[in-house]
């Protein structure tokens, strides 16, 4: 059932996505009376699932799910159509028209992306408003889970207060900035000081066979005690959180993990909260410094609140007060990815090794129906798509407004036979990106 609800999610995100960038393209073109031949959800390679011509254009679901299209009349595309473009020029053609209207068709569709996500934005935050928990409140630090993190000079228990400078006012805010940041500021024991993040992060921690990297310290609360545990008998269950060992005190996971690699092997007296009250119990704790008992984090922030570990901060925004922002998220967002595109076309970031394809996309979506998370990822997705697709690689819409805007500069237009090789090659890249971030999903699923 999580498959079907991820894949659900996955799928009507593309479609939605995928639909509307298309239409970009098709409003601007049909009401510049440029002919569009196809209009197609997915890749029709050989068949359509369906198919259905209405007046002069063919609209259509295929079978291959990595994208989708629209057939100008006219115009050298992925369809590699070259005989039609050795006939003479005809008045509906896409190449007929002047260069300022083909580069309004070309940008059409990055244009509904941007726009798409803008909206999306500007709804949640009237919908939803947001919930977030203020760098302030987080008295006790942070868990830090990443091995490369550690190796570098953090701790469980720091505070990052900055990274390069720029105040980190949300937790929210931490994981991309260390990131993607060079100088860290970091408050331990009340002392601050600087770490110095290497170039090479992002490779090294590619690279690391140990996941996570930084997270909220959680109570250790208990959500199952197995019939074939040592502590069967203890009367723990469901729901009790550990918050001492002995004369430990462990308000926090990261404590109690401390605190049974310390008395590994023993009989030790537990503190536990149960119901606001507290009361003792007594444990045993394997040779391997296990409890035999399946915990989690708490699992929302409406709990956590109520634990009293951190206190969130909830936003409610009217009908206009939605409008700034909404606008505010989609440019963090657009900024936010530009430079994560940036790191990843500088090797010696390593951050290439974090490329992923269509299942890290299907990733995302979490396993259960959640609408909010769902317009979250779709918005991001959106402005993705509309960055990806401005990029000077011919085959995508930057390649064709790249020559567009040459040719209105210079008032030259490229040869059919040069736009027809320029296809070519910017077909390749696209095919060869594909393929490496496909593969990187493939690497990632057989040796992570």
């Amino acid at each position: 059932m999580e498959f079907v609800i991820k894949i659900s999610q996955f799928l009507l995100s593309l479609s939605l996505l995928i639909v509307l960038h298309e239409l970009g393209h098709f409003i601007p073109a049909k009401a510049f009376k440029t002919r569009v031949e196809k209009f197609y959800l997915f890749f029709d390679v050989k068949f359509s699932l369906f198919k259905k011509k209405i007046g002069e254009t063919v609209y259509g679901i295929g079978w291959l799910p990595l994208g989708g299209y629209v057939k100008i009349s006219g115009m050298i595309d992925e369809s590699m159509d070259t005989e039609a473009m050795k006939e003479a020029p005809k008045p509906w053609e896409f190449r007929s028209k002047p260069a300022w209207q083909r580069l309004i068709i070309m940008l059409g569709g990055v244009t509904v992306n941007f726009v798409l996500a803008i909206i999306i934005y500007i709804g949640m935050s009237y919908f939803y408003g947001d919930m977030f928990l203020p760098n302030n409140n987080i008295k006790d630090g942070l868990v830090i889970e990443s091995p490369v993190l550690k190796q570098e000079g953090f701790q469980t228990g720091d505070r990052i207060l900055a990274v390069d400078g720029e105040n980190i006012e949300t937790f929210s805010e931490i994981p991309e900035k260390v990131l993607f940041g060079k100088e860290v500021l970091v408050e331990r024991n009340n002392e601050q000081l600087t770490i110095s993040m290497p170039q090479d992060f992002l490779s090294q921690l590619m690279d690391s066979k140990e996941k996570g990297l930084i997270d909220l310290r959680q109570p250790f609360v208990i959500v199952q005690v197995p019939d074939t545990s040592h502590n069967a008998t203890s009367g723990l269950k469901k729901g009790d959180i550990i918050v001492g060992i002995n004369d430990f005190k462990t308000r926090y996971a990261d404590q109690v993990k401390q605190a049974l690699d310390e008395f590994k092997g023993q009989q030790v007296t537990a503190s536990i909260l149960r119901d606001d009250a507290e009361f003792s119990t007594s444990l045993s704790i394997s040779n391997e410094g296990k409890l035999g008992l399946v915990y989690a984090p708490a699992s929302t922030p409406e709990t956590l609140e109520a634990l009293g570990y951190y206190e969130y901060d909830v936003r409610k925004y009217g009908f206009f007060e939605s409008f700034p922002v909404g606008l505010n998220k989609a440019k963090d967002r657009l900024t936010s990815y530009w430079g994560q595109l940036k790191a990843i076309f500088t090797p010696s970031t390593g951050a290439y090794k974090g490329v992923g394809g269509f299942k890290a996309i299907y990733d995302i979506f979490p396993n259960f129906w959640s609408w909010q998370a769902f317009w979250s990822i779709t918005a991001f997705l959106s402005i993705m798509l509309a960055v990806l697709n401005l990029l000077p690689i011919p085959a995508l819409d930057g390649g064709h407004v790249m020559f567009l805007l040459y040719e209105m500069i210079s008032g030259r237009k490229p040869g059919d036979k040069f736009m027809e090789y320029a296809q070519m090659v910017g077909f390749f890249i696209l095919i060869a990106l594909v393929l490496f971030a496909n593969g990187n999903d493939i690497y990632k699923a057989i040796f992570d």
